[in-house]
C-alpha cells in the first residue's frame, strides 16, 4: 500500500518570493546570500530611483495619484530614519531594495506593494549602482582637480629649484623641481579625462528593462532618465540587467590613477630617504619605529603603493567574475559591489590625502643640485654642443664619454675641468662651452614648449591654472 502523501503547506516568509517554495532558506544560506551589510550604502540611490519611477507609472495612469502621494511620503520617512540611523536592516531580507520595500509596505499598506510594479531587481540595482557610481566619479574628479591645485602650488614655489631627472634610477639629465611635479599633474590630467569619459557610458538608465525582457505596461522610461539626470536609456533590455563594463571600466580607471598615485608615492620615498634627503614629509603622515627612536617612516606614500595592488585586484576580480556569465542576470552579479566599492573608497580616501601631503612637503634645495653635480648631468650638453659645430652625433658621444672617464678619474665635474683639458678629447671645443656645461646652463638651453627652462615650466603652470578653472570641478563634499 502507498504511503499516503503529507500536504505541505506554503512557506510563510519574509522573502517576497516565498510562495514558490516549500521549505525556507537556511540560516547559512541567508548569511551566505544575503548582501545587504554592504548594499545598504545604495539607499539614497535606491529611493531616489524609486520615486522617480512611482512619479512616472503616476503619469501613466499605472498607479494612482493617492497611491504616488503615499508612496512619496513613505520613502521620505525611511531615508530620514536610514539618515538618522533609525532603520533597521534586516539580514533575512536579502538586499537594501527589499528591506526598504518591505519598510515601505508596513508604513504605507498596498500602496507601498504598488511600487514594484513594472521593474525588477535587476533593473533596479543597476540603476541604482549606476547613480552610485555617477556620484562617485564626480566626487572623485573633483579630488583629482583638488590634488592638481596642490601640486600646482608646489611646482610654482620651485620652478628654479635644479634636481637631477633620472633614467634607470641613474642621473641623467638636469631639470627643475617644477617641472618634474608637472610631469604628475599631465598624468592625472588623463586620469581626470578617463574618467570623464567613463562616466558618459555609466550614464544611462537601466531601469524599465525590468527582469530581462522589458515590461508590458506602458511605460514612459524617457521620463524616468529626464527625473534622474540619465543622458539616455539603455537600449536593449538583456544588455540593461547584465552589462558591468561601467564597473569594470571605473575600475581600469582608477587602477591607473592609483599607478600614477603610487609611482609618485615610489619616489617620495626615496627621496625622503637618508641616501636623496630631497624632501622631508610632514610628521603627520609618518611613524617611527617601536625599536629605533630615530625613524620617521613615510607610511602613507608606502600604503599608497600597497592599496594600488588591491585596486588592481579588483579590477581583476570584476573581469573574472563577467567572463562567462550567459545572459541576462545571474546572482554572480551580487559580487560587483563590493571590488566597486572598496575601490571608491581607497581611491577617494587617497587622493583627500595626498593633496595635504603635498601640501606639507619641505624640500631640500641644496641637496637636490648637489646630487645633480654628481651624476655628470651635463654630459648631454657636451655632445649637443659638439654636434651643433659639426661632428657627427655618434662622435661626438663618443668624444664625451672620453672626457667623462677623464672626470670622473679626477674626481671633478665637466665644467670644472679646464678648456685645454676639453679640447683633448676635440678641437672644436672653446671657451662658450662653459655656459653650456653648468646646470643652470643646461636646464635654461631647454626653452621649448614641454622643456626644463623656467620659463616653460611657468608658462605650464599657466596653462594647466587655465584648463583647471575651465573644468568643470563637481563640489567635493
Amino acid at each position: 500500500m502507498a504511503a499516503s502523501k503529507k500536504s505541505v503547506a506554503p512557506v510563510e516568509s519574509t522573502t517576497t518570493w516565498s510562495g514558490r517554495f516549500d521549505e525556507p532558506v537556511s540560516e547559512l544560506v541567508q548569511r551566505y546570500t544575503a548582501s545587504v551589510d554592504f548594499d545598504r550604502r545604495l539607499a539614497d540611490y535606491d529611493i531616489r530611483g524609486s520615486l522617480a519611477h512611482a512619479r512616472m507609472l503616476a503619469a501613466r495612469g499605472i498607479i494612482g495619484p493617492d497611491d504616488l502621494a503615499a508612496i512619496e511620503l513613505g520613502l521620505g520617512r525611511i531615508q530620514e530614519e536610514i539618515h538618522n540611523g533609525d532603520f533597521v536592516w534586516r539580514l533575512e531580507l536579502e538586499d537594501v531594495h527589499l528591506n526598504i520595500e518591505r519598510r515601505l509596505t508596513t508604513l504605507i499598506g498596498d500602496a507601498g506593494k504598488r511600487l514594484h510594479t513594472a521593474r525588477s531587481r535587476n533593473d533596479q540595482v543597476a540603476t541604482d549602482v549606476r547613480l552610485y557610481l555617477r556620484a562617485s566619479i564626480d566626487n572623485i574628479i573633483g579630488l583629482i582637480h583638488a590634488m592638481q591645485h596642490a601640486l600646482l602650488d608646489l611646482a610654482e614655489k620651485h620652478v628654479d629649484t635644479v634636481m637631477p631627472g633620472f633614467t634607470h634610477l641613474q642621473v641623467a639629465q638636469p631639470v627643475v623641481f617644477g617641472h618634474h611635479l608637472m610631469a604628475y599633474f599631465e598624468m592625472l590630467k588623463r586620469d581626470a579625462e578617463r574618467l570623464s569619459d567613463c562616466r558618459k557610458r555609466v550614464n544611462k538608465l537601466p531601469l524599465g528593462a525590468a527582469a530581462l525582457a522589458g515590461t508590458s505596461y506602458p511605460i514612459d522610461r524617457a521620463m524616468v532618465a529626464r527625473e534622474l539626470d540619465f543622458d539616455s536609456v539603455c537600449e536593449n533590455s538583456l544588455d540593461a540587467v547584465s552589462d558591468r563594463d561601467f564597473a569594470i571600466e571605473f575600475c581600469a580607471a582608477a587602477a591607473l590613477v592609483m599607478t600614477h598615485l603610487s609611482r609618485l608615492s615610489e619616489e617620495l620615498i626615496l627621496w625622503m630617504s637618508p641616501s636623496f634627503g630631497f624632501i622631508d614629509l610632514a610628521d603627520r603622515f609618518c611613524t617611527g619605529s617601536s625599536i629605533m627612536p630615530q625613524k620617521k617612516n613615510p607610511d602613507v606614500p608606502e600604503l599608497v603603493r600597497g592599496k594600488t595592488g588591491r585596486i588592481n585586484g579588483h579590477l581583476v576580480a570584476l573581469l573574472t567574475l563577467m567572463k562567462a556569465q550567459p545572459l541576462a542576470y545571474n546572482k554572480d552579479n551580487q559580487e560587483d559591489k563590493e571590488p566597486l566599492f572598496d575601490t571608491v573608497d581607497t581611491l577617494t580616501d587617497t587622493l583627500r590625502i595626498y593633496a595635504d601631503m603635498l601640501a606639507g612637503i619641505r624640500v631640500n634645495e641644496r641637496a637636490m643640485r648637489n646630487t645633480a653635480m654628481r651624476g655628470y648631468a651635463t654630459a648631454t650638453d657636451l655632445a649637443d654642443y659638439l654636434t651643433k659645430k659639426g661632428l657627427p652625433f655618434r662622435e661626438a658621444h663618443e668624444a664625451v664619454a672620453q672626457a667623462v672617464r677623464f672626470a670622473e678619474k679626477n674626481r671633478r665635474d665637466l665644467s670644472a675641468l679646464t678648456l685645454p683639458e676639453l679640447q683633448q678629447f676635440s678641437p672644436l671645443i672653446a671657451d662658450d662651452i662653459f655656459a653650456m656645461l653648468t646646470l643652470d646652463g643646461s636646464i635654461n638651453s631647454r626653452n621649448h614648449v614641454g622643456g626644463t627652462a623656467p620659463p616653460q615650466v611657468s608658462a605650464a603652470i599657466g596653462r594647466a591654472r587655465e584648463w583647471l578653472s575651465s573644468s568643470s570641478t563637481p563640489t567635493v563634499p
